[in-house]
């Protein structure tokens, strides 16, 4: 069997009662200028740092000192991304990132924008940025503290201000890259048969090309610029300081990996970024209280993208993960409730294409008369040279990202995270001192970005679901294919967060969400929300669990998170049931899935077969039903439309429906047989699903490819052999190595906060010499967890060190 219910809690065991036999207590005391009174921070076994401050002040100024001393190398990279200059550091080739992120700066009214967070946003992002600054400064003192990776790159880290915080660069934005693709697919083989590929949903959206539009002109690099300012960096060795470099054979065999997990993650990004969340009444709990989990999936990353954190001063007590970039906390409990947040696809962006003025390329048609394009000037400064001056354009749209001076056209990304509140996740703050369930919905009404169902649970029973996140009003265009810039397709304000769905108490007695249609039944504003959600799985799965009518413990919670029975599994495989395969070895794989119970262990060869078919199944069904013309643009298809296809064939697959789909079972089945042979041998006892060289985890660093072998060990984490797949609840992704998924994970019940558990990796900090930099991936790639204690004498006993940080 898999894990038993007393192997999820007895990491508490040794927080609870072992901590305080075995470790000693550390103390360092640290004089922090810029604080008005003395803060302690707790260190606990887990690397979670405990933070009391006696004001709100010294509470974001520790939160910020904190996490540049956990996760400086992490910061400073964010930071060169967010001011557009990490050409100062790498050089010329990072040019147009440094002009993508600038191009796409907030550049409106600050003093809005920083209420949009909080009513003292402005004071507790500025805290928190000297908080950052102190420990900057701290490190200039003594260098030593400077993490391997500055040695690497021969660098320092540079000083925060609060524009650093409010960056939108590395959120989940919105759909303009999707929106270009399919008006680029309707313009190869129109806009019908896009619409029988891809799964648009609920309803029937408009998604033919406006005729002011030239299709063929659409090929071009578009979104190159767009691209480019919010996509991962990518280290060289000539970035790094002679002594650690790879040589040069070996970076470019680890950079192409890198580059194909890149890929694989683009382009099946909605599938495999989401996660799930869910909430369970009190009815159906074990303890009579509401219960909560979250695991939200985004890219798997060292150090990890969440960071957890307890903030405690008059007015807050709140505990969870958020990012170490931004203060508060996004994801966790205070003492009255708790919350959680998944993606809630939302289309905030739009591609408007100008036509512009001949004889002056700046100036473009808007109802009926020219209008000339607003330019900012600026100068980015690049390493090893003068600094480049640029021109960035911008129509009343927003920022223009490609000219085509030959055809006359020009084009803008109009975005709706460019309004005030747009930095993603910083509106947490009025929902971490949020006491009623009235109070977290009116903060959810600041969430603008990204998209999300947040949950919550409360200490008098609720259980609740607000969908939130910014969504222009489109009166009579979808938002799902380019559109003209000429004054007709004009948004008409945005829609009141309230106004998107959400539940209270609902008589099923729980809430679950995984990124799936949660549309209600004739909602009218399909243009505001968008057409596109992930497949029903892990959301139907989820949903069978909690309803099943047994009463709910937090460890049943936890086992769901990390639950690997498959659904699409469950309803494939039996249609091998109708086939016979001549290959023996074929018959032989086609016999074990069908006496196979669908769960993706990482010891199971069922499961290693079925994801080999399973490859091969969504290949030769795209190569059938994606006309060639268009593959380039639908690159990815649902695995709902794929079962969909085969469960109830049709003529897209072969004149004769059915012959077609048996044939493309079989064929699948020897060429998945023949792939696991070449690959791990005749015996199929090695075709195990959850093994280093098939399914697995390694975490990279960003630097790793670049550095040596050695210091490569000291920086990657891994590998581990994972179970799961892009469809189970416990969400892995369907590759050999794990690139995306719940690095984050909690369960809560309200009843009891000490209950709480929780999952980071690999570890809390950033630095590869620290402890804590891969001490919790053991627990994360055998799917246990940790005990998060909250109280004051719990976390003491857990604690390992304590700073007390003095003016």
């Amino acid at each position: 069997m898999r894990k038993q219910s007393n192997a999820l809690r007895i990491v508490a065991v040794l927080f609870g009662v072992l901590a305080p036999i075995l470790n000693a207590q550390r103390t360092d005391t640290i004089r922090a200028p810029g604080l008005q009174l003395p803060v302690e921070i707790l260190r606990d076994k887990s690397g979670i740092s405990h933070i009391y401050a006696k004001n709100e002040h010294d509470l974001f100024f520790a939160q910020g000192y904190s996490a540049a001393r956990d996760r400086l190398f992490q910061l400073e990279i964010w930071r060169r991304q967010a001011t557009g200059t990490v050409a100062e550091l790498l050089g010329r080739r990072e040019l147009e990132r440094d002009i993508g992120t600038r191009l796409f700066k907030y550049r409106g009214d600050i003093a809005r924008e920083m209420a949009s967070y909080h009513p003292h946003g402005a004071a507790i992002v500025g805290a928190f940025v000297d908080g950052v600054n102190a420990y900057v400064t701290e490190t200039e003192r003594n260098p030593r503290l400077l993490p391997l990776e500055f040695r690497l790159l021969g660098t320092r880290p540079g000083h925060w201000t609060p524009d650093v915080v409010i960056s939108r660069h590395q959120g989940l934005l919105g759909n303009v890259e999707e929106e270009l693709n399919f008006g680029r697919a309707v313009g190869a083989i129109g806009a019908d048969a896009v619409k029988k590929i891809a799964w648009f949903h609920p309803g029937d959206p408009d998604i033919r090309l406006d005729s002011a539009i030239d299709a063929s002109l659409l090929s071009a690099p578009i979104l190159a610029r767009y691209q480019a300012f919010h996509s991962s960096i990518r280290f060289q060795p000539s970035d790094l300081v002679t002594a650690f470099r790879n040589d040069d054979a070996a970076f470019r065999r680890l950079a192409a990996a890198s580059e194909s997990l890149s890929i694989d993650l683009e382009i099946n990004h909605r599938r495999d970024i989401g996660s799930n969340n869910w909430v369970v009444s009190g009815r159906l709990s074990a303890s009579g209280h509401p219960l909560l989990a979250n695991d939200p999936h985004r890219a798997q990353s060292a150090p990890s993208l969440r960071y957890w954190v307890h903030l405690v001063a008059p007015g807050w007590n709140v505990i969870g993960g958020g990012e170490p970039e931004i203060p508060g906390v996004s994801i966790g409990h205070n003492e009255y409730g708790a919350w959680g947040l998944t993606i809630f696809a939302t289309d905030g962006e739009d591609l408007y294409v100008y036509k512009t003025d001949p004889s002056n390329a700046r100036r473009y048609w808007y109802q009926g008369r020219w209008e000339s394009m607003r330019i900012v000037h600026d100068s980015i400064p690049l390493k090893g040279e003068a600094p480049a001056v640029v021109e960035l354009a911008y129509t009343r749209h927003g920022p223009v990202v490609f000219e085509d001076t030959a055809h006359h056209v020009a084009y803008a990304v109009r975005a709706a995270w460019l309004q005030p509140g747009g930095a993603p996740y910083l509106a947490s703050l009025r929902m971490d001192q949020a006491r009623t369930w009235d109070e977290f919905r009116d903060a959810c009404a600041f969430s603008n970005i990204p998209g999300e169902n947040m949950i919550w649970a409360d200490r008098t029973g609720n259980i609740g679901w607000q969908s939130v996140g910014i969504a222009p009003i489109r009166t009579h265009w979808s938002g799902l294919v380019p559109v003209p810039g000429d004054g007709r397709y004009e948004w008409s304000g945005f829609l009141p967060i309230k106004e998107k769905p959400h539940s209270l108490n609902p008589r099923e007695g729980f809430i679950a969400t995984a990124n799936n249609d949660l549309i209600p039944a004739g909602y009218t504003h399909m243009n505001s929300v968008g057409y596109e959600w992930a497949d029903p799985y892990r959301a139907q799965r989820i949903a069978e669990v909690l309803g099943a009518g047994r009463k709910l413990t937090v460890d049943d919670l936890a086992r769901l998170q990390t639950d690997y029975l498959s659904i699409p599994a469950r309803q494939l495989v039996p249609l091998l049931a109708g086939v016979q395969s001549s290959n023996a070895a074929s018959e032989r794989a086609r016999r074990l899935l069908l006496s196979w119970n669908y769960v993706l262990d990482t010891a199971s060869v069922p499961a290693g077969i079925y994801e080999a078919w399973l490859r091969r199944l969504n290949a030769n069904v795209r190569q059938r039903v994606v006309p060639a013309r268009a593959q380039q643009f639908l690159r990815a298809i649902s695995t709902k439309r794929l079962i969909d296809w085969l469960r109830q064939p049709t003529t897209a697959l072969g004149p004769n429906a059915i012959a077609a789909r048996d044939s493309i079972l079989t064929t699948s089945l020897d060429e998945a047989v023949a792939e696991l042979t070449r690959r791990f041998g005749a015996n199929s006892d090695s075709w195990r699903w959850g093994q280093p060289s098939y399914h697995h985890a390694t975490i990279l660093h960003p630097l790793a490819a670049a550095a040596d072998s050695a210091t490569r060990a000291r920086l990657d984490v891994g590998p581990a052999p994972r179970g799961g797949d892009a469809n189970t609840v416990a969400a892995t992704g369907g590759g050999d190595n794990q690139t995306s998924g719940a690095s984050f994970r909690i369960v809560v019940d309200v009843g009891d906060w000490e209950k709480t558990l929780g999952v980071n990796t690999p570890g809390q900090s950033g630095n590869p010499d620290d402890a804590h930099y891969r001490d919790l991936f053991p627990l994360w790639a055998t799917d246990r967890f940790f005990a998060v204690p909250y109280t004051r004498d719990r976390v003491k006993a857990a604690s390992e060190k304590t700073s007390v940080l003095i003016p």
